[in-house]
C-alpha cells in the first residue's frame, strides 16, 4: 500500500425510453489507482470482477500523485486527487494512500483487501434503498432526471454526471510497474456538478447526453464528500 501525507485541504437504475426507479441502487465502489504504483495491479484487476456485478457500479479514478516516481499516468487527474482528499478531510484522516476503495462514499478500505471490500458492498447492499426515487428518460439527445422524496433530508445532496471509459489497456514503459500490460475498467474521464437539491421539491433537469464519453451515469451525493445516496447509469 502506498501512502502520502497531506495537509488539510478545502476541499441506480438503468436509463430507459421510459421512467424507472432507482429504489434498488447500485453500490458505488471508487477506486482510488495509479499507474505507476506497485501495489495497485492486484486492486485494479478486483475492479474488472466488480465492474461485471449489475448491483455495484465500479468506478476507477487514477491519482497523479505518483507521477513524479518515473511513469506520468495517462488517467490521471487533480481532480481525482482532489476528491480523495476531501473523502480523508470528511472523515479526519490526515493521509490518502494508493489503492483504496471508497464504498458508496461511506465507507473505506484497502483496495487489495477484497474480502473487507466485499464485506462493505454486501452492508451497504443490505440497506434499504429508502424512500428517494430518480426518474430518468431520454428524448433527441436530451436527458431528463426527476428525483423527488417525501421525506426532505437534513443536508443538500449534489446530482453529478460521471463520464468514463468501460475498458482500456496500457503498456507501462517505465516507473513500479514497468514493462507490464494492464487493463483498466471504467475509468472516470471528467465528474460535472449539475445541480444541488435541498429534497425539498422535486428537483427537474435537463441535460446533453455527454458525446465525449462512452459511459456515463448519475450520482447523488451529500455534499461535502458524503454517502451517496441514489445512482443512475446512462447505458
Amino acid at each position: 500500500m502506498r501512502q502520502i501525507f497531506t495537509t488539510v485541504l478545502a476541499g441506480f437504475l438503468a436509463l430507459a425510453a421510459a421512467p424507472g426507479l432507482a429504489n434498488e441502487r447500485p453500490v458505488v465502489v471508487e477506486l482510488f489507482t495509479s499507474q505507476g504504483c506497485s501495489s495497485c495491479p492486484p486492486a485494479d484487476a478486483f475492479l474488472e470482477q466488480l465492474a461485471v456485478r449489475d448491483d455495484v457500479l465500479a468506478l476507477s479514478l487514477h491519482v497523479d500523485y505518483w507521477d513524479y516516481i518515473g511513469w506520468t499516468d495517462t488517467f490521471a487527474s487533480p481532480d481525482h486527487t482532489a476528491r480523495q482528499r476531501g473523502y480523508a478531510k470528511a472523515n479526519d484522516r490526515k493521509m490518502v494512500y494508493t489503492p483504496q476503495m471508497i464504498i458508496n462514499g461511506a465507507d473505506h478500505a484497502v483496495g487489495t483487501r477484497f474480502k473487507d471490500v466485499s464485506e462493505l458492498i454486501d452492508k451497504h447492499l443490505a440497506r434499504s434503498g429508502g424512500d428517494l426515487s430518480v426518474d430518468l428518460a431520454e428524448e433527441d439527445g436530451m436527458v431528463h432526471l426527476t428525483a423527488r422524496t417525501p421525506s426532505p433530508r437534513a443536508m443538500p445532496l449534489a446530482v453529478y454526471l460521471v463520464r468514463y471509459l468501460p475498458e482500456e489497456t496500457v503498456e507501462i514503459e517505465r516507473g513500479e510497474n514497468a514493462g507490464k500490460t494492464i487493463t483498466y475498467v471504467n475509468i472516470v474521464t471528467g465528474m460535472q456538478t449539475l445541480a444541488r437539491w435541498d429534497t425539498v421539491e422535486p428537483l427537474e433537469l435537463s441535460f446533453e447526453r455527454p458525446k465525449d464519453a462512452a459511459a456515463s451515469a448519475i450520482l447523488l451525493q451529500y455534499e461535502g464528500h458524503g454517502t451517496i445516496e441514489a445512482v443512475a447509469r446512462l447505458p
